[in-house]
């Protein structure tokens, strides 16, 4: 029997309103971690040539993004719970646009810091709080699949850092901020109205419900390790591809330009893919199967001399640094099932705990490159074994949470 007409619409409306709310989330990954943090990497030479700081002040200046980022993640959920998430989401967007507006004018060091810093901030929050947000709107067979949507925006970053960088840049390097600013700003208005109203955050409840959130078993906490390993193992190839061809390879930096945007087309690829992956066969096979796969690529990296070869294994590697957070996300659902709270407090964890373990392995992975003469392909080997690791640890983990 066929269902009423009304009921269809209502069936349509719900659909176009989810749309609608991943459409906004997409928006606010691609512009606080995207671009407020991918953008900054090509820009590098250009801020050491225009002479606007010394190659040590812009080590430091990186990092100010990432010590930000932790600082927001820890800071999100109490801040949700006194504003609503929607309030505070359109919030940091704004203060990114401010930051990319104000690094239009290199006016001291201590400037740029404290900019590149609250634009880590504002991306911290967005990463703890955009899940939380529309993710209850989700049926849950299409959690992974929505999740996948909305960190989509990571990988888009990515990829938009090796095409709209240079074209801005042709303008100078004052007006290629300015223009990020103006297309944070859009971001942040065709998303404005786009986002579900929330009430104030579960973090209100009464003190023994919060206490009870903090506690968690093994499982959610062997997944906190695991996501660190994969995070740090991402590093090489977000950090030194380029190096890799044009330096290691001795092919030039055209060469370098053109597997950086191979990369990021995996990036885009990435977070549906494994989204979806995991609303398929559940989190925990997914991340076994992903495991096993981008281990494989990075023997491959480290291993095989055909460009060709080495463009396919790039696409591979792409996916893998932002399809591996709705990929956590879903674990985080599958272990910790039927309680938001429980579920938001086990992803703030994850989020900071990972960015802490990226920070870590950027230090690491750089300490290593110089001690080893530049060796780009011990490097890669290194991430291998660090997913090896993630392997062997995932075998004990167990498919859901009613335990945790």
């Amino acid at each position: 029997m066929a269902a009423p007409p009304n009921t269809l619409t209502l069936a349509k409306i719900d659909r176009l309103l989810l749309w609608r709310y991943i459409f906004a989330g997409l928006c606010a990954s691609l512009e606080s971690i995207g671009l407020a943090r991918f953008a900054f990497t090509p820009l590098i030479p250009e801020l050491i040539g225009a002479q606007w700081f010394t190659p040590s002040a812009v080590v430091y200046l990186g990092a100010a993004n990432l010590a930000g980022y932790v600082f927001g993640a820890l800071i999100g959920r109490p801040i949700a719970s006194r504003v609503a998430n929607e309030h505070v989401l359109r919030l940091m967007m704004v203060l990114i646009c401010v930051a990319f507006f104000a690094c239009a004018w290199p006016l001291s060091f201590a400037w740029y810091f404290g900019w590149r810093f609250v634009s880590g901030i504002a991306g911290g929050v967005v990463m703890v709080l955009v899940a939380a947000t529309i993710l209850p709107h989700v049926p849950p067979a299409k959690k992974g699949a929505a999740g996948g949507a909305v960190f989509l925006g990571l990988g888009l970053g990515i990829a938009g850092s090796g095409t709209i960088i240079p074209i801005l840049l042709q303008y100078g390097l004052a007006q290629t901020w300015l223009g990020l600013g103006f297309i944070s700003l859009l971001l942040t208005a065709v998303s404005w109205f786009a986002w579900p109203s929330t009430k104030l955050s579960p973090a209100t409840a009464p003190a023994a419900g919060r206490g009870h959130a903090t506690h968690f078993g093994m499982d959610v906490k062997l997944l906190y390790s695991q996501y660190a390993l994969m995070a740090g193992a991402a590093v090489p190839p977000m950090v030194f591809l380029v190096d890799f061809i044009a330096r290691g390879l001795g092919k030039g930096t055209h060469l370098g330009s053109v597997y950086w945007a191979l990369y990021g087309l995996g990036a885009i690829a990435g977070p549906p893919l494994y989204g979806n992956l995991a609303d398929r066969v559940g989190a925990k096979k997914s991340t076994r199967l992903v495991t096993v796969a981008m281990g494989a690529a990075f023997i491959g990296l480290y291993a095989v001399e055909d460009l060709l070869a080495l463009g396919v294994l790039t696409i591979v590697v792409g996916t893998f640094a932002p399809g591996m957070v709705p990929l956590a996300l879903a674990r985080v659902h599958e272990l910790v099932p039927h309680n938001a709270t429980r579920q938001n407090v086990a992803w703030t964890r994850a989020s900071v705990i990972s960015a802490a373990g990226l920070a870590i392995a950027a230090y690491a992975f750089s300490g290593l490159f110089n001690a080893t003469g530049g060796n780009h392909r011990v490097l890669f080997l290194i991430s291998a074994a660090m997913l090896a690791v993630v392997l062997a640890s995932g075998y004990s983990g167990r498919d859901d949470g009613m335990k945790a």
